[in-house]
């Protein structure tokens, strides 16, 4: 992409109303726009991170054998009246009615409806387990919406149900998700940590949050810095097999949210030296919840005796636009923005630093064609900026790699490759710069 052609609506300055990092620099990076209080309108380079982590959400749900579909947005108000939820979930539902009079809302969750959509069809324990999950739309109507994305009144969620014939199905429901989640963040650059935590509105007694450390973090939270350390499993962990060694490794050593924190716990269990009381942002929960929907909304299957009983259920979610901003605050310094090479909106990004000189120009013409013909995603500074505008403008959208291109530096056949994370910087070929980001 040549940014002569790109939209990239660069602020030089801070905006006022952003309070953290990451709202502060997205709006900076030209990410976002705010419409309305909390409801923001992407902009090219905020969706193409948005679509990366959309991606690899999708990738690791598949691979745990969870099945995509697409709910809508808006759902019947007489599903969680079924339920009990409509009148029990508060302010925070948008409630709506169309033309006809009937009774809708703008869906902050999807266990009702899923529901709803598994009693239709689903009649026998032969076609469990089943785990159905979407990545969509959600609003809650947040009475003080803030912090960019981290607490926005729309965004973005992957939520999938898991539904089994008792309680032992279902907890393996729930643990293949636990390590799907880990891999997820991991993936992302994110050292997301599973904390136990409450369940809320969604229900249940189990529950954990996966939360990256942070200070700007909305939760207070308690851990063993030994959890820090632990392994996140490989591409080949077998999700059909005996997950329970990688739950206890990682449920055993302590790590709470303050709402559920044990103080007496934590000081037995946990020696002085490896207490840490922080805070963190919450990128993803998930419940076991049992019969609690089914219950109530007469979801039944037949069991091997014949006999219908009521399915066990669980729900899982990931924000997926929330984890923009988070691996910001996790990912950035005074310059900008560091995006993780999984998630950034583009791998490397060449600057022409005397445009208008034909070798220049030529050199970059060509990296940029050779690049993209190896796959590598490019942006190309074509614009008759400054080099030093340039670099500002690189630093601060973080584009992993700079490719640096100037007459000094061909003079000797090289170009200048600086690395976004840690600003080390190396000469070398223009074909051996290909070599090493096409790997």
């Amino acid at each position: 992409m040549r940014l002569s052609r790109f939209f990239l609506p660069i602020l030089k300055e801070n905006p006022k109303e952003a309070e953290i990092v990451s709202h502060r620099l997205m709006l900076r990076a030209g990410m976002m726009r705010q419409e309305a209080a909390g409801i923001y309108a992407w902009l090219p380079l905020g969706f193409r991170v948005l679509k990366k982590i959309e991606q690899i959400v999708r990738e690791e749900q598949d691979r745990a054998g969870a099945l995509e579909l697409l709910m809508p947005t808006l759902q019947l108000a007489d599903l969680w009246r079924e339920s009990g939820r409509y009148d029990a979930y508060g302010p925070e539902m948008l409630r709506i009615a169309d033309r006809h009079k009937r009774e809708l809302l703008y869906g902050p969750t999807n266990e009702e409806m899923v529901t709803e959509i598994f009693r239709a069809y689903v009649k026998s324990y032969k076609n469990l387990p089943l785990n159905l999950y979407h990545i969509q739309w959600k609003f809650r109507d947040e009475q003080r919406p803030r912090f960019g994305v981290m607490r926005g009144r729309e965004f973005l969620m992957k939520d999938a149900y898991s539904f089994d014939l008792d309680e032992a199905g279902a907890r393996r429901s729930y643990n293949k998700m636990f390590v799907a989640y880990l891999r997820t963040f991991a993936r992302m650059g994110l050292k997301a940590i599973p904390m136990r935590a409450e369940t809320g509105p969604i229900g249940g007694d189990l529950s954990h949050e996966f939360i990256v450390l942070a200070e700007t973090g909305e939760s207070g939270v308690y851990i063993n810095r030994d959890v820090l350390d632990l392994p996140v499993p490989g591409e080949d962990v077998d999700y059909d097999g005996d997950l329970t060694p990688i739950i206890k490794q990682w449920t055993s050593v302590y790590a709470a949210t303050e709402d559920v924190h044990e103080a007496a716990r934590f000081e037995s269990e946990v020696p002085e030296a490896k207490r840490l009381n922080t805070r963190g942002i919450e990128v993803g929960q998930i419940f076991y919840f049992g019969t609690k929907y089914s219950d109530t909304m007469k979801a039944l299957v037949a069991g091997p005796d014949g006999v219908d009983v009521p399915i066990h259920g669980g729900s899982y979610g990931v924000g997926v636009s929330r984890l923009v901003g988070a691996i910001i605050e996790a990912c950035h310094d005074d310059a900008g923005i560091k995006w993780p090479e999984a998630v950034a909106p583009f791998r490397a990004a060449i600057l022409n630093l005397k445009q208008g000189d034909s070798a220049v120009d030529a050199a970059c013409e060509q990296l940029y064609r050779d690049l993209s013909a190896k796959g590598v995603d490019v942006l190309y500074d074509d614009t008759d900026q400054r080099a030093g505008a340039k670099f500002a403008a690189a630093d601060l959208i973080g584009i992993p790699w700079q490719i640096l291109v100037g007459p000094k530096g061909l003079a000797d056949g090289k170009v200048e490759i600086k690395r976004r994370s840690d600003g080390s910087r190396d000469n070398m070929t223009a074909a051996d710069v290909v070599a090493k980001l096409a790997v």
